[in-house]
């Protein structure tokens, strides 16, 4: 099984090899105008270059041109910087308002006497003031 194989394998590289004559005649005179001698394996390598350089013009024309501002989700610079500022202005009062709320929340459980929170157990250090008169 694996001779068959490997003389299908040899037989299909043999087959790139061959050389073919492509004739370009004059259909009213029959003159030859041109001639080539490809091979299949030079007629895949000329497609797949052609197709490789024509997908990298395309993709270096979308993204080095202006073409790029007319692919859906992709803006102009200037929309683009406007937009991070206000994500950013967004989030800090988002920040903000959440920070006021726990504020509220606290000082609404101290008036209430609901407070579960850690208590401040420092002592200050007062100075001691001296009202004697000598």
């Amino acid at each position: 099984m694996a001779k068959k194989g490997n003389k299908n394998n040899r037989r299909n590289l043999e087959k790139l090899s061959h050389k073919y004559r492509l004739v370009i005649m004059n259909d009213d005179t029959y003159e030859e105008v041109t001639s080539f001698k490809l091979s299949r394996m030079s007629v895949y390598i000329a497609f797949s270059t052609l197709f490789v350089l024509l997908v990298a013009i395309t993709v270096a024309t979308v993204v080095f041109t202006p073409l790029r501002y007319y692919i859906p989700g992709y803006g102009d610079l200037k929309q683009r910087k406007e937009f991070i500022h206000l994500k950013m202005r967004a989030d800090s009062l988002e920040t903000a308002i959440n920070a006021r709320d726990q504020y509220l929340n606290n000082i609404k459980q101290v008036i209430n006497g609901e407070f579960t929170g850690k208590l401040d157990t420092t002592m200050l250090k007062v100075p001691t003031v001296d009202n004697s008169t000598y």
